[in-house]
């Protein structure tokens, strides 16, 4: 970071330049950086009649709230799922940006995001691991079996029941909000078709996360990239990753660049941007924003 921003944009486009392989480790500032947010006026317009009913006032809040009843907690959870995950129909332009710097690159990702962006901005599905879940896809809540599920179409009638949407000719529309509810039909309720017990999100947040076939695919998909990689020019670019769970992305990371003789580190990090001393020769620093260091990056 003693260097100014323009040589350390330098160096970093020279790095990606020459590199064999491109691991990109994602994490959930990239999506904020692209106007993912879960409070404000996203919340306002989709969620106000929750806040005033139970009191929180932003999306990961409602996602934790105890509903009395399940009707409740599929309605707030279908919108959830819809504005995150179905809603955007376009490629975000930080997630574009950033597809577009290692398109032509031999890469891979690893993300704890949920919502969906790297596709929607072409990534190749084959190169990435999201391992925290998906908000596509329900699970058992036992788990009695090791399997997920769509939640799409579930979603949209669940969005129906409550007045949010209207669906004319195959197209969405978002309905007045003087007409929405908070609850579902009963008979909405996403229930395992094995064991009939409710189901949940498919997201990590206890032991009973369903890791399904396809979990596995692309952890070792992950794993024979990573394989591959060792001795040969890698840059692994890491983009607001935090400390919640550094043992997943940010340490491993670490690991690789102090090991790894030709591995270098760019790290993008608005609150975090630090690293070991033991790697800092090998490490560029960013803490400036995210959009702007990608577009630079292309500009070379």
């Amino acid at each position: 970071m003693k260097e100014n921003f323009n040589e350390r944009i330098r160096k970093a486009g020279e790095l990606l330049a020459e590199a064999d392989f491109v691991l990109i480790g994602a994490g959930a500032g990239l999506s904020t950086a692209g106007g993912f947010e879960y409070s404000g006026e996203k919340f306002e317009k989709y969620f106000e009649d929750f806040g005033k009913i139970y009191g929180f006032r932003d999306m990961y809040s409602g996602g934790f709230y105890p509903y009395k009843t399940s009707e409740e907690k599929w309605a707030f959870w279908s919108r959830y799922v819809f504005v995150n995950r179905y809603l955007e129909s376009s490629p975000n332009k930080v997630y574009s940006a950033l597809f577009d710097l290692v398109k032509n690159k031999d890469y891979f990702v690893i993300t704890t995001n949920v919502d969906h962006q790297f596709q929607l901005a072409n990534f190749d599905k084959e190169r990435l691991f999201y391992l925290q879940g998906d908000y596509g896809l329900f699970q058992c809540s036992v788990p009695c079996h090791n399997k997920t599920y769509d939640n799409r179409e579930l979603i949209l009638q669940m969005l129906k029941s409550q007045n949010f949407i209207t669906i004319k000719k195959g197209k969405i529309e978002i309905t007045d909000k003087t007409e929405w509810k908070t609850k579902i039909d009963s008979a909405l309720i996403p229930k395992c078709p094995v064991c009939s017990r409710e189901m949940e999100m498919n997201l990590r947040s206890d032991d009973r996360f369903v890791q399904d076939d396809g979990w596995y695919v692309h952890a070792q998909n992950y794993q024979n990239f990573v394989d591959k990689t060792r001795n040969k020019k890698l840059v692994l670019l890491e983009i607001d990753v935090g400390y919640n769970t550094p043992a997943i992305i940010k340490y491993p990371f670490e690991q690789m660049t102090y090991t790894n003789k030709n591995t270098h580190l760019i790290r993008i990090n608005k609150d975090y941007a630090i690293c070991p001393d033991e790697i800092a020769r090998k490490t560029i620093l960013f803490d400036e924003d995210i959009l702007k260091i990608l577009e630079n990056l292309q500009q070379l």
